[in-house]
């Protein structure tokens, strides 16, 4: 029996960051201090009044019983309240909004849900994982898309449309972006609803940084357009929102079919997440917005030291408008190693850890992705171990 494969397992790749993960394992083991900029794990503390809320509420014996596996009535409600809000949508709490156990469980269980086999599926490249293979575990099949939210991405998305047998069944967008910070606006999102419309093709929207941005233009949902709610869902998450990763708690909200064939899913899955969780997570939302401002000027301040301080150090880095990460190219003379040679080096050399490009897809491997996960202190620390790595580091890894 040891030598059987499971069929979903092959499908799937070796997870890029099993290589680097060891590496740093054993620098640190040797007492070398790794400045880690590689995973998106967000440092700064969950605001106060959520944590209270948190506390208060699992001292009640009644919150430890099961809960409800689409969110609790008050937690669906305040999501459709921030929809209101910010984007000027309105959403029916009861039958266009779930919760989930984070955007990332789920994007998963909507593969699920609407995948039979063979199923073509367009998706970004470079993109975060989990939007390829949550529909390659779920039997799709993928077709890579431009990651930039452009003309070139309305031709291609033509092309591929005529091209595909059978014809997509969805589209996956994914902006502000993650990993490569692309931000894209609602005159092309209205560009691209109205295709997919004409299509029959749904349009699954991550929106998980849309409160992280460092400019006077707040990004916005593609819900916004007219009309896509008829064929659009959007995940968002309160991991980065409100620094609460662990938490595990996010929404999709949207077109009722689709909602409706996620929550069925989900109730043969799970029971949703620790009541105490959802009540503290209700609070967020409906409290002020001055914790995410806080939040969010932190990550400008630290966007800003990166660019500067690395640009010193000799590495250009392209400032991002928006999310909590850079995505840098390789510098010229490392570029033939690839993105996870290049990390294995700078984290022996210059013991700094970034997320290799190619993680995210293959068009991503001249690139890699740096968090903005440490404070100015750190970042600059960074800076001046790298300065000195360009100047004297030459070679591959050694690993």
């Amino acid at each position: 029996m040891s030598d059987i494969e499971f069929h979903r397992i092959k499908r799937l790749p070796p997870y890029v960051f099993e290589h680097i993960n060891p590496i740093k394992a054993k620098a640190r083991a040797a007492g070398v201090d790794i400045i880690d900029l590689g995973m998106g794990n967000p440092d700064l503390p969950t605001p106060k009044h959520i944590v209270q809320k948190l506390q208060e509420t699992v001292m009640d014996p009644r919150t430890h019983r099961y809960s409800a596996s689409k969110g609790i009535p008050g937690l669906r409600k305040a999501q459709a309240s921030y929809y209101q809000r910010r984007f000027g949508v309105k959403l029916n709490p009861d039958t266009q909004v779930v919760a989930t156990l984070g955007s990332k469980e789920g994007f998963a269980n909507m593969a699920q849900a609407i995948t039979a086999p063979g199923d073509v599926v367009l998706v970004p490249n470079p993109t975060y994982p989990i939007h390829s293979f949550g529909f390659i575990m779920s039997g799709g099949a993928v077709r890579s898309m431009p990651a930039e939210p452009n003309d070139n991405f309305l031709a291609v998305l033509d092309r591929a449309v005529r091209h595909s047998i059978p014809k997509p069944i969805a589209l996956i967008l994914n902006y502000p972006a993650n990993p490569t910070a692309y931000v894209a606006d609602i005159e092309w999102y209205k560009e691209v609803v109205k295709y997919c419309k004409k299509h029959d093709i749904f349009i699954l929207s991550d929106l998980a940084y849309a409160e992280i941005y460092f400019d006077d233009n707040p990004p916005c949902s593609v819900l916004e357009v007219e009309g896509a709610i008829d064929i659009a869902v959007e995940f968002t998450s309160l991991s980065k929102t409100y620094s609460m990763p662990g938490w595990r708690v996010g929404f999709a909200v949207g077109n009722e079919r689709l909602i409706s064939a996620l929550s069925r899913v989900k109730s043969y899955l799970d029971y949703g997440a620790f009541t105490p969780v959802q009540v503290a997570a209700t609070a967020a939302l409906n409290g002020s917005d001055d914790c995410i401002k806080e939040m969010r000027q932190t990550y400008h301040t630290r966007r800003d030291v990166l660019v500067k301080s690395f640009s010193r150090a000799g590495w250009d880095i392209p400032a991002p408008k928006a999310t909590m990460f850079a995505w840098i190219p390789i510098p010229k003379q490392f570029a033939h190693l690839g993105s996870l040679e290049f990390a294995k080096l700078l984290i022996e050399k210059a013991e700094v850890g970034v997320a290799p490009g190619v993680g995210f897809g293959e068009y991503g491997d001249n690139h890699v992705r740096i968090a903005l996960v440490e404070n100015e202190q750190r970042i600059r620390q960074a800076a001046r171990n790298i300065k000195k790595f360009l100047a004297t580091g030459k070679g591959q890894s050694n690993v």
